[in-house]
């Protein structure tokens, strides 16, 4: 396997922030302890975009970030502060642009249909012999013809191409979309020469050592992860680091064979997290959720409604094109009947998706969830007998010919958008018993994790996947690491927690909200306050949107969305109550400090590869977006950084969560030795034994309070010490030594979290 990074450090990159910029960091960023700068994608995208993964031209480096010359320029500024340089690339999809001449490659298939040489690089059904557009305001609007190009607001098309224009709400597009985003056309990189072409710069850029890795975006959208892979790492330079953005669920493995180092780690984030959960407060803030919103307390049936949904409205051309398929192959049965059975199937499917290859044997992992999907289709179905002649196409168990190997793909190719949409963007914003729990790859039905696990957890990186991504907080996050460290110290809490809401219920005015957003804003206000109206109207619109139950982004209420943003004005506007928020927000604070420096020294001690996402080696408190892309005050940043190395003594959480970032990630640079093999959990004795999470790497202890507000009402470590063999031990951290067995009154009585290794 490829050599990995110590520890990464990612970058939005966007207009007003590229090349140039990034490249200003350099002397910060070695300073800080990373070994690589992680950048979003820098292939050019829609002028203008805000997140680079709208790709419309791959020959070309984006020029809002600068264009090759400034790349190349910062990977020279990078390189003489000894940074290699790690590239997010989206092999998945490109973006129909506005105007669509922006894409050269879609522009010519709208001029020649099939015909085009690029008709290959796209996944169009061509049996209409046009590409299907939905993107009319109204069934009557007309374009306006223009010498050689028709014209329609902001869009181009050629006068005499081969596509249609239909209206938005009830045209199908008959092309392979990123999840329901009509603007997002499915890629082909599975076809040999498609892979070729849209590839050929950032290999170029690997081969040529401007390039150390790739981070590749959504697999699970193509036709075959392990192909695909198989040939990035074959193409490559040797020891290129390959990580895939691959969301594992219900202790999901990644597969074995697929050549990369492993995933992004929000199976990580999901661990990381759980750790810090209070098993105790599991049945009585389920209790409080379901009293006080008059939800469910099985999030299951939350998650089968709201998949049902995502094949019912949000991917109907998917899903129609795949039960097109299936009655071709089926001609006996009743179309609608194999419709059903799809979607049922779909809706039980128990992880993203198999990894089924046509012409070769199914794996034993992909036996079992495709029977785990069965068995539930079977039960919601009034007549399961169908699903006898289906099932074995999922596995390609039924011979081979075009249209089977096309069912067998495709059906992977829809089962993890269904995923994607109607879980983790619909269901996620209907139940939120813990809002800390609803995060990308998470679970909501997972209120915790044992130390036992996270330590079983650990030990398996450790020996299969040493060099697979650790992180906290993405772009795609939908709440910062330090929002759901405070959230945590709720599990802990839940008394508190419910007289509080229910006093705040209480003095606010009656509610316009759905219950369940209504419990969900006054999480999101406690996890990130103080907070802004706006950001939290903002928040609010994604929130309710996403869950689609009285407003979304396609159907919206404005009635219902105006009510909902008034009544945010009036909560925040009280004095009274927003003294109150700060009187409970201050409860949380000492135990939501500890949570944050545990998780985030844990995070970048671990197994795996650390990724520091913008700006979050300080504490911060964003939401998703817009804030997970805002601007990072680097000033601060540098000037916080040159006062700890002068030996000031962090005033603040942000300054701590500094100090802990910079120490941990210095180490793991000056010592990569200690981090790149095993994991060795230590076990403290006492009587507050069960507040600590401990383990050794290589020289290196690693130290942390878990649970500490259950810590404190016991009234602290009493006579709780660490035994250690070797020593004495220096926390790197404090600067002070310590022989074992440690206290841990004294070792965690200045940071809650300590860093030690054997002193000198």
């Amino acid at each position: 396997m490829s050599k990995a990074p110590t520890a990464t450090y990612r970058l939005q990159l966007r207009k007003g922030f590229g090349f140039a910029e990034a490249g200003e960091l350099a002397g910060y960023l070695a300073a800080l302890g990373v070994s690589h700068v992680y950048l979003s994608p820098i292939l050019q995208a829609t002028p203008g975009s805000a997140h680079g993964y709208d790709v419309v031209d791959h020959s070309r480096i984006a020029d809002d970030l600068g264009g090759e010359e400034a790349f190349r320029e910062m990977a020279a500024r990078l390189r003489e502060h000894g940074l290699g340089i790690v590239i997010d690339l989206v092999p998945n999809h490109m973006a129909i642009p506005a105007p669509e001449t922006l894409n050269p490659a879609f522009w010519d298939v709208l001029c020649h249909g099939p015909d085009s040489p690029y008709a290959r690089w796209f996944d169009i059904d061509w049996s209409e012999g046009a590409v299907v557009v939905p993107v009319l305001g109204s069934p009557e609007d007309e374009p306006e013809m223009d010498g050689d190009v028709v014209r329609y607001h902001e869009h181009v098309y050629p006068r005499g191409g081969r596509y249609r224009l239909g209206y938005w709400r009830d045209t199908e597009p008959n092309y392979r979309r990123f999840f329901d985003i009509s603007t997002l056309i499915g890629l082909r990189p599975e076809d040999p020469e498609v892979f070729d072409r849209t590839h050929a710069l950032p290999l170029r850029l690997v081969r040529k050592g401007l390039v150390d890795g790739l981070r590749i975006d959504h697999p699970d959208g193509l036709a075959d992860p392990r192909g695909y892979l198989r040939r990035l790492s074959g193409r490559a330079r040797p020891g290129t680091w390959i990580v895939a953005e691959k969301i594992l669920t219900g202790g999901e493995r990644l597969p074995e064979d697929w050549p990369c180092a492993g995933t992004t780690g929000y199976d990580a984030l999901g661990m990381i997290g759980g750790v810090f959960n209070d098993p105790a407060g599991d049945g009585p803030l389920t209790d409080a959720y379901t009293t006080l919103t008059g939800g469910r307390r099985d999030f299951e049936a939350v998650e089968r409604e709201a998949r049902r949904y995502a094949a019912e409205r949000m991917l109907v051309p998917e899903v129609d094109r795949l039960a097109g398929l299936l009655a071709k192959i089926l001609p006996d049965d009743d179309p609608e009947a194999l419709r059903l059975a799809l979607v049922e199937l779909l809706v039980a499917m128990p992880v993203y998706r198999t990894y089924v290859v046509p012409g070769e044997e199914p794996s034993a992992r992909d036996l079992e969830i495709v029977a785990q999907a069965a068995a539930g289709a079977r039960a919601a179905l009034p007549d399961g007998e169908l699903l006898d002649r289906v099932v074995p196409l999922l596995l390609g168990l039924t011979g081979r010919d075009a249209l089977r190997d096309e069912f067998v793909v495709r059906f992977q190719q829809t089962s993890a958008p269904m995923m994607a949409k109607g879980v983790e963007d619909t269901a996620f914003y209907r139940w939120s018993r813990l809002a800390a729990l609803n995060e990308v790859g998470g679970d909501p039905v997972r209120f915790s994790v044992s130390p036992e696990e996270f330590h079983a957890y650990c030990a398996g990186i450790a020996a299969e996947r040493p060099g697979t991504m650790t992180t906290l907080s993405t772009h795609d996050t939908k709440r910062q690491e330090d929002v759901r460290a405070r959230l945590a110290v709720l599990s802990e809490l839940p008394g508190d927690w419910i007289e509080a809401v229910q006093r705040w219920h209480a003095r606010a005015p009656d509610s316009p909200l759905d219950p369940d957003l209504d419990y969900l804003m006054w999480q999101t206000i406690v996890g990130a306050w103080p907070l802004s109206g706006q950001r939290l109207k903002e928040y609010l619109t994604k929130a309710m949107r996403e869950a689609k139950t009285r407003t979304s982004w396609v159907n919206g209420d404005a009635a219902y969305e105006e009510a909902v943003l008034a009544h945010v004005d009036v909560v925040l506007a009280d004095p009274e109550l927003a003294d109150d928020i700060e009187g409970f927000v201050a409860l949380l604070a000492p135990y939501a400090r500890a949570n944050s420096l545990a998780q985030k020294l844990v995070q970048l001690t671990m197994p795996g590869v650390p990724d520091v996402y913008q700006g979050c080696e300080l504490a911060g408190l964003s939401l998703v977006d817009p804030d997970n892309r805002r601007p990072v005050d680097y000033v601060r940043r540098r000037e916080l950084l040159a006062d700890l190395d002068a030996g000031t003594v962090p005033a603040d959480l942000g300054g701590e969560k500094l100090l802990v970032t910079s120490r941990a990630l210095r180490l793991r640079d000056e010592h990569p030795e200690w981090f790149s093999g095993g994991y060795e959990p230590l076990a403290a004795d006492g009587p507050a034994a069960e507040h600590v999470l401990a383990f050794r790497r290589g020289g290196v202890t690693t130290v942390v309070t878990r649970l500490p507000a259950g810590l404190d009402a016991r009234g602290g470590w009493d006579d709780t010490h660490l035994p250690l063999p070797g020593g004495p031990w220096r926390d790197l951290l404090t600067g002070q030594s310590y022989v074992s067995p440690v206290p841990l009154t004294g070792l965690l009585g200045m940071l809650p979290v300590a860093l030690l290794i054997e002193a000198e």
